[in-house]
């Protein structure tokens, strides 16, 4: 209708963090979530779309550090 304005909500995407925050020196990821530094730095300011793909590479980074967090 015109003169009216449809408000659709971000998709939210909660933060991996799980207040584990050791950096593994080899690989610079978080024991905790697996992100790095600019992953952490940048989370709260990042598009839903790059905060989904970083998500996605986490199960294999744990994995990689074998989930030592």
């Amino acid at each position: 209708m015109p003169g009216f304005v449809t408000i659709v909500p971000a998709q939210r995407i909660e933060s991996p963090c799980v207040n584990t925050c050791q950096i593994d020196p080899a690989t610079g990821w978080c024991l905790g979530c697996g992100r790095n530094l600019d992953e952490i730095a940048s989370w709260a300011s990042g598009t839903s779309a790059w905060r989904q793909a970083v998500l996605e590479t986490l199960p294999a980074r744990k994995a990689g550090l074998g989930h030592r967090g």
